[in-house]
């Protein structure tokens, strides 16, 4: 038998497949529009330079886009997240899951983490030895935990999650405009071939099939576009439109919307001249995020965690062990139809 070692090397070489199949449907439509459709079929000069602008414009972008996705790493929950030394230790010499349970939620209680098990618990990754964040969640294919993990998309052979999750949407939108673009200006040339209007050359395979395989990928690409901005309308991930996050007072699958418009600056930005563009313009840095029922300052926030982050390693579930208390505040204001809870973390002096 194998080393285990070397069959994850095989496994992780065929995971590329769908990326390189990707790459050479999109070469050859390259080809194809470029050489056979503009170079050997289309006489005018004035529409050729006009196709071939307006074609390497949405190439470009979509190109760009596809491959952020592809080369962006995932984002995983920060050192802040990790058991103290102490707690670690009880927590692997425990036996009892209740009192594993109890161990993590004294932990947990000190973090910026709003979301738990069916049960009540803390989420805990055993593999990656973490408190998971809000909307985290363990991929076995990555064998890591991704912040914001919407899905593992075999066609990036990556994860999307919150670190490349603008540049998944703005791929999907791109690969669409690029279907259309090769559809709308090859059709008139796909038709006078289809009736024998245009002499049979080699370019008659390319053109017939462009616009066949353009419409197909059109169609497909189009619907799960539009699947995923309506999550982003909702701020909602692959998963948790599945599977309802769970709070402290049980699921809501709407537990993070925030409205309409604030749901789109979550992944794209409040800077709307930067959204059409693959750069990293997402608000938050993916390990705490605002609800209906919570919110969280993300000053405060990114304060205890980066002062978890500082422990060397003492007894105590957090630097700022029960020196943090939760005070809510009287103001509330309607979102969707729910109520925001103000929730601020203090240190006590």
């Amino acid at each position: 038998m194998a080393p285990s070692h070397v069959l994850r090397c095989c496994q992780k070489a065929l995971n590329w497949i769908p990326v390189f199949f990707i790459n050479l449907v999109v070469g050859w439509s390259y080809y194809a529009y470029v050489v056979e459709l503009c170079v050997f079929t289309i006489p005018n000069n004035a529409e050729r330079i006009s196709y071939l602008v307006v074609f390497h414009v949405f190439f470009i972008m979509f190109v760009w886009s596809y491959w952020k996705t592809i080369c962006t790493r995932p984002a995983s929950p920060s050192k802040a997240f990790c058991l103290p030394k102490a707690e670690k230790e009880l927590y692997e010499k425990e036996e009892r899951p209740e009192a594993q349970q109890e161990i993590l939620n004294k932990v947990a209680k000190d973090l910026p983490v709003y979301t738990c098990t069916a049960g009540g618990a803390a989420r805990y990754c055993d593999h990656c030895q973490v408190i998971k964040p809000d909307r985290c969640h363990h991929c076995s294919t990555c064998e890591m935990c991704v912040l914001k993990m919407d899905h593992h998309c075999p066609w990036v052979n990556n994860c999307v999650g919150f670190s490349n999750y603008k540049y998944f949407v703005l791929f999907l939108a791109y690969a669409m405009l690029y279907c259309v673009v090769i559809s709308a200006t090859v059709i008139q040339y796909f038709i006078k071939f289809w009736t024998k209007r245009l002499p049979d050359t080699h370019a008659k395979f390319h053109i017939l099939f462009l616009f066949f395989v353009a419409a197909m990928f059109f169609i497909s690409i189009l619907s799960l576009l539009c699947y995923h901005l309506w999550l982003v309308g909702k701020n909602r991930t692959t998963i948790e439109a599945f599977r309802s996050p769970v709070f402290r007072n049980g699921p809501d699958k709407n537990g993070f919307t925030l409205g309409f418009s604030q749901n789109v600056s979550e992944v794209f930005g409040y800077q709307k001249r930067f959204w059409m563009f693959p750069t990293f313009t997402s608000l938050g840095d993916g390990q705490s995020f605002v609800t209906r029922l919570v919110h969280i300052d993300p000053e405060q926030a990114n304060a205890i965690l980066q002062q978890n982050r500082k422990r060397p390693g003492e007894t105590n579930a957090s630097a700022f062990g029960n020196n943090i208390q939760h005070t809510v505040d009287s103001s509330t204001e309607k979102i969707d139809g729910g109520q925001i809870v103000s929730v601020t973390m203090q240190s006590e002096s």
